[in-house]
């Protein structure tokens, strides 16, 4: 799916805006239908009145007023006629039963006198009634857009002398019209309907799910992220609970973890620093060293363990830094000195002296076992990747995953005589993981070992807190 779509937001704002579009379709169309019949239904009332009024007129009038009778009632859409037949020369269909009662009624109700009513449509493309004047023809036309879709009714009434009074009219269908009041009516309902989906979709859906989904991004950097407040429908509550336990649990599981290692290496001390006062009491000086470089080496793996423990629960502050800057801050600080290559300008979120161990860590490796290291970086959408690459041997590759683990020790060139406890990539993947990131190794082709430090970017959120400040 599109990006532009992609959020509940958008796609619920279409689905209202696409179904308020259909209904108001259908509405209007109901409309227009509504509008046709009724305006047919009063013409053919309005014909048929005239009718009965002209029919009691000829009835009471002198023989010698009824032509002047019927050349008063004609009009250019209703003419009236006497003859001695009728012009419906059938009984009243289901059709015309409605005008055939107002007749009657107007008449006086008496159902001895027979009245007849023929209804039927009128093909499309027909002019005009052919009585009508040319002037009035072509302006009816124009008037009706060129869609003469009628109904065309012939009446025939039975006067008391014997005679048939015909009347026939024509009624054309309304073209469709839209009036301007139903799309302001449908501009006022969807702009209502749309501030009140905004508003419920701000504060009580996606306002509650955004809350989450940052912190669940902070928490995954192992930043500290305070308990979300239990707001919107139930089932968001439900789900911000769920996430306050779930960080709960892992905040007092990686604290306990921590406590745990740091009261063993607090334990560990004091006898470490007993025995190496007994050991200096050694009066034969090659066992009174072997003893000191024993106690100094398992002191050298407590510290280690702590260290461990300190970069998988660190409590340092994020900050916001330019990575170039901080990569030049740290090649000019280190004694083992390193190339690198940093033309980009890229801002990240992280803790600046964990990041600063774990890279520290990595650059050292690379110079110590693989003769230097180049340091560049890139970067994609959402990552930015620092690789480190030295002319080393290698490592072998099977064991490029196995040197992630604490107190793993190459046995040849990365042995303890050259240094090192095996803890030091282990720290440096649990520091760049806390914010989110990886490290991988890879042997190069061309010779040599390329580690891959991924970090995530600043965020767009994260841009302007920053810029705000």
């Amino acid at each position: 799916m599109p990006r532009a779509i992609d959020s509940l937001r958008r796609q619920l704002v279409l689905l209202i805006v696409a179904a308020l579009a259909v209904a108001q379709t259908i509405s209007l169309w109901l409309f227009v239908d509504e509008r046709g019949l009724a305006v047919r239904a009063a013409l053919g009332f309005e014909a048929a009145g005239r009718a009965a009024n002209v029919a009691l007129l000829l009835e009471e009038a002198p023989q010698s007023l009824q032509q002047a009778i019927l050349r008063a009632a004609n009009s250019p859409l209703v003419r009236f006629d006497l003859s001695d037949i009728p012009a419906v020369d059938h009984a009243s269909h289901a059709d015309g039963g409605a005008v055939e009662a107002r007749v009657r009624g107007l008449l006086g109700g008496t159902k001895e006198r027979e009245i007849r009513v023929e209804l039927h449509e009128v093909d499309h493309g027909i002019l005009p009634m052919p009585h009508l004047a040319p002037e009035m023809a072509e302006m009816h036309l124009a008037m009706m857009r060129g869609e003469l879709s009628a109904i065309e009714m012939q009446l025939s009434i039975a006067l008391m002398d014997g005679q048939w009074l015909n009347v026939g009219t024509r009624f054309e269908r309304p073209p469709l019209q839209w009036p301007w009041a139903s799309f302001v009516s449908f501009g006022i309902t969807a702009a209502i309907i749309l501030i009140t989906a905004f508003w419920f979709l701000l504060t009580r859906l996606t306002g509650p799910l955004l809350l989450i989904s940052r912190a669940a991004d902070k928490l995954g950097r192992g930043e500290a992220v305070d308990p979300l407040p239990l707001i919107g429908p139930s089932e968001v509550r439900s789900l911000t609970q769920a996430f306050n336990m779930m960080q709960a649990r892992l905040t007092r599981f990686v604290t306990d973890r921590t406590r745990l290692l740091a009261a063993l290496g607090h334990d560990l001390r004091s006898p470490l620093t007993a025995m190496r006062v007994r050991a200096e009491m050694v009066e034969e000086d090659e066992t009174r060293e072997s003893l000191i470089a024993s106690v100094e080496e398992m002191q050298e793996m407590v510290d280690a363990t702590l260290a461990f423990a300190r970069g998988m629960a660190s409590t340092e502050a994020y900050e916001t830094i330019e990575l170039g800057a901080y990569l030049k801050q740290l090649q000019f600080d280190m004694i083992d000195g390193f190339t690198l290559d940093a033309a980009d300008s890229l801002w990240v979120r992280l803790r600046p002296k964990s990041v600063r161990r774990a890279l520290r860590n990595i650059i050292e490796n690379a110079c110590r076992y693989g003769g230097g290291a180049e340091v560049t970086f890139r970067h994609d959408a959402e990552h930015v990747h620092v690789l480190v690459a030295d002319n080393g041997p290698g490592i072998p590759e099977a064991e490029l995953e196995q040197v992630f683990e604490p107190f793993f020790r190459l046995e040849k060139s990365r042995s303890r005589e050259t240094g090192g406890t095996g803890l030091g990539l282990s720290i440096a993947r649990t520091i760049i993981r806390a914010h989110g990131g990886e490290v991988t190794l890879a042997n190069r082709a061309e010779g040599g070992l390329l580690v891959t430090i991924t970090l995530p970017l600043e965020t767009e959120t994260q841009q302007e807190e920053r810029n705000i400040s």
